[in-house]
């Protein structure tokens, strides 16, 4: 199949446009390099450096290109900023979200997957949160992510558009040529084994209050290979299961402190932490139910272990001290 990419130079993006090459799928990228990479792109891939804000362009990209699916990752994704200027994420994640589906529409293409989250469900009343849980976001990260789950179900019933929405929690881990690299970098595991490698004094801990076993945020990490693996079963059983959405995560949650500990084990080293106040928009538990998942698509996470999963972007981050960015030469005479 020709499968569209969005924020496929992105960290989820980038590897799921990786497996879908290693499936025998052809994959082109729109990113509009904001927070992704060209070396992330896969070789293999074709890259559209666009916003997809841009809707006439877009439907030039669709005009030229026949596409049979679209996989759409690309989205602000920073919670403490969204809290802060929600109209960005709002117009980003919304409008973007629908130029893409209308050209989608005009050109005949109804096939969608959706990079949705965990963070549509906020402060959780029960762990581990399943999908029947309510819906009730305390950041306009999350909101936005309901709201164009919410447009897509309305495109399905007027429009005939397929689509299946994955919520996954705190993607983490590498694949063997694709690693984790924000900026700013705001997720935990990198952040951790930054301060190692940087040989940072101590790193941040936000929140030290949260009414957790050690007062700091848990969290369900899950190998972001797996989460591509997700996306391509979606796609070969979204006829049977359009309109639904699965949780993506391990049922299994680690608090800050623990992270910190299973990085040390890996890394080998001694990692001094400081603790901060809370950021706003943070729920202090986020455990994933994945039990629809499993037992519907036939996904199961082949990379569980949290060990394993730092162990991977550990060794990333070692060949890629820098991220994508390429070290300047220094010239001598």
């Amino acid at each position: 199949m020709n499968i569209l990419v969005t924020g496929g130079a992105g960290y989820v993006g980038s590897v799921v446009a990786e497996e879908l090459i290693a499936q025998g799928h052809k994959v082109a990228i729109i990113d509009n390099l904001q927070q992704g990479h060209r070396d992330a792109v896969p070789p293999e891939a074709k890259l559209i450096v666009l916003d997809i804000g841009q809707g006439e362009a877009l439907d030039e990209v669709f005009r030229q290109n026949r596409f049979d699916a679209a996989m759409h990752m690309a989205a602000e994704t920073v919670i403490e900023y969204s809290m802060t200027d929600p109209r960005r994420y709002f117009h980003n994640n919304i409008i973007g979200g629908i130029n893409l589906l209308d050209s989608m529409l005009k050109y005949d293409v109804r096939k969608f997957i959706f990079s949705s989250s965990a963070a549509v469900y906020g402060e959780p009343e029960s762990t581990p949160i399943e999908e029947s849980h309510p819906l009730r976001p305390v950041n306009a990260y999350g909101e936005s992510k309901l709201m164009l789950e919410r447009i897509l179900e309305w495109y399905r019933k007027a429009y005939d558009l397929k689509y299946i929405s994955f919520r996954y929690f705190n993607a983490a881990g590498a694949s063997k040529h694709r690693g984790e690299d924000h900026h700013p970098e705001t997720h935990l595991i990198p952040n951790v084994l930054r301060a190692v490698l940087n040989n940072e004094n101590h790193m941040n801990v936000f929140g030290t209050d949260h009414p957790t076993k050690d007062g700091t945020c848990v969290r369900d990490y899950v190998h972001v290979a797996d989460i591509a693996r997700a996306h391509l079963l979606g796609l070969e059983r979204l006829e049977e299961f359009s309109g639904r959405a699965f949780n993506l995560g391990n049922g299994e949650g680690y608090s800050v402190l623990e992270i910190v500990a299973a990085a040390e084990k890996v890394t080998g080293s001694k990692i001094q932490t400081l603790a901060c106040p809370r950021r706003a928009g943070d729920p202090a538990v986020l455990i994933a139910s994945a039990k629809q998942a499993t037992a519907e698509l036939g996904w199961k996470a082949e990379f569980p272990e949290i060990q394993v999963i730092i162990s991977s972007a550990w060794q990333w981050l070692r060949e890629h001290p820098h991220g994508y960015a390429k070290p300047q030469t220094i010239h001598t005479s």
